[in-house]
């Protein structure tokens, strides 16, 4: 069994709660039927409810099981519009916009995560990452301890050797252009917690550079660096080394020779880049040369999962983000 369809299994154990805010999009609703079917997951469909039964029906899928709300007709807007004003009143916001904002699915769907009402919330077959990390920002807010939100990316390679039987974590490749040393070190510690939810073990993180324990000489490594000594003191059992060049970090027998004394030399399976530059390039490059599966990205260090889905996504990676989405709730 591949590691997606243990991530699938695992869902099914404990079913969440998950609201598709883009309820009348065609692959939202594909993927709903098959999640419902194969039961990963409880699914929450926003939209109008007529348009996307039409839509289910036209698709001859059944989504039957799925709980369809339409956010302007529901029962709890006002309360919704409500908590909104009061979170958002000392940046000018009115009773009248908070509830005109309610009625926006996205919003909507933070809102119910916010409150217990779903256990989680994915979006962005059809919006922005900005779009859909807006909400989550404004409404869940970022989890204890933790200043910015970031992301990584689930990479699965067909080479086992590598990683976690093949299976590694890439941070951050989507949010943060230039992380300083505090942000860089939050990011190593979420993304840590995300390879254990998702992959099932104990994370061996590695903090990339261009330099191997001091072979060269940058501001750039001393960031790297000090990021790594910040994490040691935040989070001390979790095994970590930095700074280290990539070739280091995964192949064992550089390792030897770069970092002979390193505790996850040669085999990481978290790798924390520098900067957004890098890690987009990276993740990229391992996908299209290598023929990995990059699932993402996948948002982290808010206080109740919300995720993010790219507008060219499939139906397949809608039902995988669910599962992962599920598991991070768990």
């Amino acid at each position: 069994m591949g590691l997606i369809e243990e991530i699938r299994e695992r869902a099914k154990k404990n079913p969440k709660r998950i609201v598709l805010p883009e309820g009348e999009e065609k692959r939202s609703i594909r993927a709903a039927a098959e999640i419902l079917k194969e039961g990963i997951a409880e699914i929450i469909l926003l939209g109008k409810e007529s348009k996307i039964k039409n839509e289910a029906q036209s698709l001859k899928v059944d989504i039957e099981k799925a709980k369809i709300i339409e956010p302007e007709k529901s029962e709890q807007l006002k309360n919704y519009a409500d908590t909104y004003f009061e979170l958002r009143k000392e940046k000018g916001m009115s009773k009248e916009e908070a509830l005109s904002i309610m009625e926006e699915p996205l919003f909507y769907g933070a809102m119910m995560v916010k409150k217990g009402e779903a256990d989680g919330s994915i979006s962005g077959a059809v919006h922005t990452t900005a779009e859909t990390i807006r909400p989550a920002l404004q409404i869940i807010k970022t989890a204890a301890g933790v200043k910015k939100v970031s992301s990584s990316f689930l990479i699965i390679l067909k080479d086992e050797k590598f990683g976690e039987n093949g299976a590694l974590i890439f941070a951050d490749c989507a949010i943060l252009p230039d992380p300083n040393e505090e942000e860089l070190a939050d990011i190593a510690i979420v993304s840590a917690r995300t390879a254990k939810d998702l992959m099932n073990c104990e994370p061996r993180v590695a903090m990339l550079s261009f330099s191997t324990k001091g072979s060269a000489k940058h501001k750039l490594v001393d960031k790297v660096v000090k990021a790594t000594e910040i994490v040691k003191e935040k989070a001390p059992g979790l095994l970590i080394d930095g700074e280290i060049q990539v070739d280091a970090a995964l192949i064992p027998e550089v390792a030897s020779q770069k970092a002979p004394k390193s505790s996850i030399a040669g085999k990481a399976n978290v790798l924390i880049f520098p900067d957004l530059n890098s890690a987009n390039i990276g993740y990229k490059l391992v996908q299209r040369l290598a023929g990995a599966q990059a699932i993402g990205p996948i948002l982290q260090g808010l206080a109740k999962p919300v995720n993010d889905l790219s507008r060219g996504c499939s139906v397949e990676d809608i039902i995988n983000l669910v599962a992962i989405t599920s598991l991070q709730a768990q």
